[in-house]
């Protein structure tokens, strides 16, 4: 149900199909050092799930990566956990009126998760900025939909798919994403401060985890935008 990735790392893999190919997605849950579990783009939140997280600790955080990426079922974790803090992407809240939202992510991590993640707003793009998480003890970086990681490991289909939109066996966003950043500085600043945290693994969000040397993952999968 959870596997362990790393020094208080653990992630989640569930179905997602999108226009009829297998995406998958992958939520990532970090023990911070207050004990309490920090939950990235929650999957559904299944008896099975929340036995397995309760047997982790006190779920007190839920972040998504976007407005698109990651925020659905955040109000299962809100029922199911009282006391949980549900965390708000940029742009988020108008899309999800239904939720209470305690906060919004930005390029400042907060001091109560401060010890064990940082995180950086990857801006940009004309409709869509993303939050990038660093853990810090498991040296992981978690994306959303700027990271996506589609190999051999896929169903066909998706691999097929994957190669028009160039992502496949690469590190980075759809070529339809690529084509829609409305400030390619901007958008390279973000991803540079992503490179310069001291990661070797990988958790996108969607496709296969890049188990070590991830740093280099990310420089080739965008060598587009970082070549002169």
């Amino acid at each position: 149900m959870l596997e362990r990735l790393g020094d208080r790392f653990w992630t989640h893999e569930e179905p997602l199909e999108f226009y009829g190919v297998e995406l998958g997605r992958i939520m990532s849950v970090m023990r911070l050092s207050s004990g309490g579990l920090f939950v990235q783009s929650p999957a559904e939140l299944t008896p099975e799930l929340k036995a397995a997280l309760d047997d982790l600790g006190e779920v007190r955080f839920v972040a998504p990566a976007s407005k698109l990426h990651g925020h659905l079922y955040m109000e299962q974790y809100r029922a199911a956990y009282p006391d949980v803090e549900l965390l708000a992407a940029p742009g988020l809240a108008p899309r999800r009126p239904d939720l209470r939202f305690d906060g919004l992510l930005g390029d400042v991590p907060d001091p109560r998760w401060a010890a064990d993640l940082d995180q950086v707003v990857i801006d940009g793009h004309r409709w869509l900025s993303e939050i990038a998480f660093f853990h810090r003890p498991s040296k992981t970086v978690v994306l959303g939909d700027v990271g996506f990681h589609i190999d051999r490991t896929s169903p066909l289909k998706t691999r097929l798919v994957a190669r028009l939109l160039r992502i496949y066996e690469r590190v980075g966003p759809p070529i339809e994403f690529r084509l829609t950043i409305a400030n390619e500085e901007t958008f390279r600043r973000s991803i540079q401060d992503v490179l310069a945290w001291d990661f070797d693994r990988l958790v996108p969000g969607h496709g296969r985890i890049v188990e070590s040397n991830a740093k280099r993952a990310v420089l080739e999968g965008y060598d587009w935008l970082l070549e002169d």
